[in-house]
């Protein structure tokens, strides 16, 4: 049966539809004997024509692993089952305006996790040396690729994480992927005033730089040991993610690329607000023909964006006509240009682009020159980001704020968190854009 809310109660457990269509999994484990506080297991299963039926496969797992967690306790099972250690509170989703979440010290949970586990433990499941198993947890060389893949393996799939008790260096390490820009920049600068605070340094990572040359960043992280990871733009796959997770190195992504895997907890800006609250300024202006140039379609925030222009036309009974919809390959000035000029030569051409960025935007404002076209007065244009030269360009560009800054304080502040045991009462935290009105948008001719 599906309430209001959108979960579907099982008989045991409960099954709850998330606004990306993911379904979100969580099972009663019972009382943490330690804080008295509830416990729950919980996974997510991706969106599709096959989620509810692997919903509720994942529903019966969980409610196994809690009967085989219980028969441990009490000596009633075989000792086969999988023992369970404390639980993470069920991520609520980010209201639509956009403020910030809040944090909780509840005892973290470990869905899987075995009890007792130890490094010789893996050793012997993996038929190797202790101490391969602990050069492979603090990145260092020395272990066959084969050897390692099945080491790290054993270490997801177990779901072991290294004791609290393991020293870390003083410092947050910030990845990049590729991101070095003014926009890396502010999101280091909110990361160091957390992390100053605390007494830690900050280092970074560019991966797509490291990757260039062979490297794997993660063994590098591993053997620095610093005390959280905060990843901008996800790029991490499912084995770095577990082997950071094994090793005891909390991590936060901010603005991922898609909804991260492993319940790792995120920051992002509210892309689809700021999509609606830049139609809207449009739509308050006069104008009818309005275009959209997106970002790439697998980004996240790109079709966040999207869909957030898409319900203010609708909900202005103006649909986003197809004809004036353009995907871009990337969030880039190229971008643009090319969709800027195709759109300017249309024989009814837009009275108004909203881009999917910045960048984007400054092409359009080069397509609209070249065409002879005049910004604001026959052309309004409307980027996203609100970069530096968003306001030193001519005329100073109509766009969306994302506060870069504090989302780089705010993951900093969760993996501190989680860097101390504590946990948060919510997965994912988003935080509010704000629309800045410039010259680059105004009424329609005519």
């Amino acid at each position: 049966m599906t309430g209001e809310s959108g979960k579907r109660r099982q008989t045991r457990g409960e099954i709850e539809e998330l606004p990306s269509g993911s379904l979100r999994v969580r099972v009663y484990a019972g009382i943490d004997p330690v804080t008295r506080k509830r416990r729950y297991l919980q996974e997510t299963v991706a969106a599709g024509p096959e989620a509810a039926r692997k919903a509720d496969a994942v529903r019966i797992r969980l409610l196994e692993d809690v009967q085989a967690a219980r028969e441990l306790r009490t000596g009633t099972g075989t000792g086969t089952g999988v023992g369970l250690a404390r639980g993470r509170r069920p991520a609520q989703d980010p209201a639509s305006t956009g403020t910030r979440r809040g944090l909780t010290t509840e005892a973290p949970v470990r869905p899987g996790q075995e009890r007792g586990l130890t490094v010789a433990g893996i050793a012997r499941l993996a038929g190797v040396s202790a101490p391969t198993v602990s050069k492979v947890l603090n990145g260092r060389p020395g272990v066959a690729p084969e050897t390692r893949r099945r080491v790290e393996e054993l270490l997801r799939a177990r779901s072991y994480r290294r004791p609290e008790k393991v020293t870390r260096a003083a410092c947050v390490e910030v990845v990049f992927y590729g991101t070095l820009s003014h926009l890396a920049v502010e999101i280091m600068r909110g990361v160091k005033q957390v992390a100053v605070g605390h007494g830690l340094a900050v280092g970074f990572t560019d991966v797509l730089r490291e990757a260039s040359t062979g490297r794997d960043w993660s063994q590098d992280l591993l053997a620095r040991r610093p005390a959280g990871v905060v990843a901008v733009h996800q790029g991490a796959t499912a084995e770095q993610l577990g082997l950071l997770s094994a090793s005891g190195i909390p991590l936060v992504i901010v603005d991922p690329t898609s909804e991260p895997l492993e319940r790792t907890p995120w920051v992002s800006a509210a892309n689809r607000q700021g999509g609606i609250a830049a139609a809207r300024r449009l739509l308050d202006l006069g104008h009818r023909r309005i275009a959209v140039i997106s970002g790439p379609p697998e980004r996240l925030s790109a079709r966040s964006r999207l869909d957030g222009v898409r319900a203010a036309l609708e909900a202005a009974r103006l649909p986003l006509e197809k004809g004036l919809t353009h995907t871009g390959m990337w969030f880039s000035f190229e971008d643009g240009f090319n969709h800027g000029r195709e759109l300017l030569r249309l024989s009814a051409p837009p009275t108004a682009v909203l881009c999917g960025n910045d960048l984007q935007a400054f092409g359009v404002y080069e397509a609209a020159r070249q065409a002879g076209v005049r910004v604001p007065d026959e052309l309004s244009v409307v980027g996203f980001d609100d970069i530096s030269y968003a306001r030193w360009c001519g005329p100073p560009l109509t766009t969306v704020q994302q506060p870069f800054a504090e989302m780089g304080s705010t993951a900093a502040e969760l993996v501190l968190a989680l860097a101390a045991g504590e946990t948060v009462a919510h997965a994912h935290i988003e935080l509010a854009t704000t629309l800045v009105v410039r010259d680059s948008t105004a009424r329609p001719r005519g």
